[in-house]
Formats: C-alpha cells, sequence, structure tokens
C-alpha cells in the first residue's frame, strides 16, 4: 500500500498521533490507572489528542483503558499522551480502588464444601 492510500484508508502514524514524545512518566502508568482532571488548568495550547483525553476525563474519572477505547487508540499511545498530560499537571494519575477481601469463617466453608459434595 502506498503512502497515499494509507491517509485514505485514515491510518496514521503513531508518533505523528503523539507528536513524537515519550515521557517518562508512563512507567507508572496501566490500563486500570484513573485519570482525574484539574479543572483549573487551561485547555489552550494542548494537542488535538490531549484536548480529547481532558474533554473525557474532565466530567469524571475514567481509567487508561477507557480512553482508548473513546479515542479507539491502542493503549501505548494514550499512555504515551496522557504521560505528557501527567507531566504537565492536568491529569492525576490515582490506582484504582481494590476492596479489601472480607475472610470468611472456617464454618462457611465447610458449609459450602459440604454442599459441594452433595452436588
Amino acid at each position: 500500500m502506498t503512502a497515499s492510500r494509507h491517509r485514505r484508508a485514515g491510518m496514521i502514524r503513531s508518533y505523528a498521533v503523539t507528536g513524537g514524545d515519550a515521557p517518562g512518566t508512563r512507567a507508572g502508568l496501566d490500563a486500570a490507572t484513573l485519570l482525574v482532571a484539574d479543572p483549573g488548568r487551561p485547555l489552550t495550547g494542548l494537542a488535538a489528542q490531549s484536548r480529547r483525553v481532558m474533554d473525557l476525563c474532565l466530567p469524571g474519572a475514567l481509567s487508561v483503558s477507557e480512553v482508548a477505547a473513546h479515542l479507539q487508540l491502542p493503549g501505548a499511545i494514550v499512555k504515551v499522551i496522557v504521560a505528557g498530560l501527567v507531566d504537565s499537571g492536568h491529569l492525576a494519575p490515582r490506582a484504582p480502588f481494590v476492596p479489601a477481601a472480607s475472610p470468611y469463617s472456617a464454618d462457611f466453608l465447610m458449609k459450602v464444601l459440604k454442599a459441594l459434595e452433595k452436588l
């Protein structure tokens, strides 16, 4: 496929989407990292993809994978865009909330085991 056919098919090189950046903070980002936007930060001067990420995150927290799905971009590309926004203070990454597991009593587990044995 020639370069002109790639453009017509809507294919864009990943370095064009990220502006050639590869900031260092993306190592701490994973697909489940929640992104919280700072509504006080000005959006002027942001690249188009960065602006789209901010528009998605301003109403509430979204995970990196949700942002990637909305933008229809690979997760690695979104991590680079998000890392730039984290570095500039536009986004704050948060670890996802995972509730602590509650321990079950031995009596409960024995009841479960006996019920399974009856099957």
